[in-house]
């Protein structure tokens, strides 16, 4: 088993938590409160941000050109996502320059920057990877039953093949880049609690 494929595996429980979290059940079935959507698409616009800086490291300390084409690609793919943030933004009147940090947030994109900002280029991967696995697992997840119209745009986002290829990209990177160490270990499990800790604080 690769190391991308043992990661996801040794958190799957961690994973399956985050599904049946009230939150993201809301998004399938439409029961989310909408002023809950809001926050989280705010604070998620300031995640992204860290994100994208975060690929950027990536890209100062990687060396092969194959790098630089999937972490430019990446990047892309954050643009992307912010361009759906801004979309919500313009409909509900949602302001994402202003925003303040809540703590769940500030404690993910402080993980993520001062991993990146180190340089192990292995280790900062492993700490990106679980946000793009489990959002492309999550989109999947809840495509499979009834999507209410409400939050439909966001489950056909993360279900759809390209987002799917863009944490394959991400997963090969980390094979090729990371050791099966503690660190690289801790990085994944500490991402993937980061985020169940997103949703819940949005909730």
């Amino acid at each position: 088993m690769v190391l991308s494929a043992a990661l996801w595996a040794a958190n799957a429980d961690g994973a399956a938590r985050i599904l049946a979290h009230r939150f993201v059940r809301g998004l399938g079935d439409g029961s989310l409160p909408r002023a809950s959507f809001e926050r989280y698409v705010a604070q998620d616009a300031y995640f992204l941000e860290a994100f994208a800086r975060a690929y950027a490291f990536c890209l100062a300390h990687s060396t092969a050109r194959d790098d630089l084409y999937g972490f430019a690609e990446l990047i892309g793919g954050v643009i992307d996502e912010l361009k759906l943030h801004k979309g919500y933004a313009e409909r509900w009147n949602v302001d994402l320059v202003g925003v303040t940090p809540a703590p769940a947030t500030r404690a993910y994109t402080d993980f993520l920057l001062d991993t990146a900002r180190r340089g192990a280029l292995g280790e900062t991967i492993a700490a990106m990877t679980p946000c793009m696995r489990l959002y492309a697992w999550l989109g999947q997840s809840l495509a499979e039953g009834d999507v209410a119209p409400l939050y439909a745009e966001w489950v056909r986002t993360y279900a759809d093949p390209g987002f799917e290829s863009l944490a394959v990209r991400l997963e090969e990177l980390l094979d090729r880049h990371a050791a099966d160490s503690p660190a690289v270990r801790a990085n994944y499990a500490r991402a993937m609690a980061l985020e169940y800790g997103f949703f819940d604080a949005n909730a």
